[in-house]
């Protein structure tokens, strides 16, 4: 009888394969402090840094009214998220596939699954937090406007997170060596600022080019947490071309991913 009522309590408190994987990689991720930085505290000090310029937060016709600093907060917003997809994570993944620990993991109870959820819940939490300092700090130091359209925010930030890990996803399921991954995410990664409009805000670009930037996820993404940010609901065919990016890169992932 003892051993009866014994065996629910135990099983209860045993801790879960994933939740202990998570709580894993959160340890690990945070002691990596350079993916840290670059994921959840350079956007914000370049936003901070534009702000103490006295001439970028003065109105520009060429920004179409906007300052310099209230045209880069979409920018740093899809900064953080370019850092966690392209930077952060593909290294981490790759790593894991080419030294075993997938292929060893998928014997246990703890499958390998848990660690890619886990590596694309935290990268993705941590770009969102970006987010979140991002706006906090334009407001308090810049006095930049918060979001009017607040939910068609949140859907640009959700499809604009996605997307991008995503594309992280990818490069990792064609990557076979962490030197690899590496190569092909800073290759990717250039134009990727170039399209969020890191180098030169969007509404400055030539109309070509500003057509080409705003068909790839981040200029379009760009462009709808702008509009957002302004009050209107998010161009469809912005929000459309961020859907469609995410459904053909995470399908593409899923389909060439291998766990060794």
């Amino acid at each position: 009888m003892s051993a009866a009522t014994a065996s629910p309590v135990s099983s209860s408190t045993t801790p879960r394969p994933g939740r202990a994987v998570l709580r894993a990689e959160l340890l690990l991720f945070f002691r990596e402090p350079g993916s840290v930085f670059w994921v959840m505290a350079f956007p914000t000090l370049l936003l901070l840094t534009l702000g103490l310029i006295p001439s970028m937060t003065e109105p520009s016709d060429e920004l179409g009214g906007l300052s310099t600093v209230e045209a880069y907060v979409p920018v740093a917003v899809l900064l953080s998220m370019i850092m966690a997809g392209l930077v952060a994570m593909p290294p981490v993944i790759t790593g894991y596939r080419e030294r075993g620990i997938l292929r060893r993991m998928s014997t246990t109870p703890v499958r390998p699954t848990a660690v890619l959820g886990a590596q694309v819940g935290l990268h993705a939490a941590a770009s969102l937090i970006s987010a979140v300092l991002t706006l906090a700090v334009g407001r308090i130091f810049s006095g930049v406007a918060l979001p009017s359209q607040v939910l068609g925010y949140l859907l640009t930030l959700l499809l604009a997170v996605v997307c991008v890990l995503a594309l992280g996803a990818l490069i990792s399921a064609l990557s076979p060596t962490t030197k690899i991954a590496q190569a092909v995410s800073i290759s990717v990664f250039f134009p990727a600022m170039l399209a969020a409009g890191v180098y030169m805000p969007i509404q400055q670009m030539p109309d070509l080019m500003a057509d080409i930037v705003e068909a790839l996820p981040f200029g379009a993404g760009a462009q709808a947490l702008n509009q957002a940010t302004a009050g209107d609901w998010p161009d469809w065919i912005h929000l459309g071309v961020l859907a469609l990016w995410t459904l053909v890169l995470s399908t593409a992932s899923a389909r060439w991913f291998r766990w060794e």
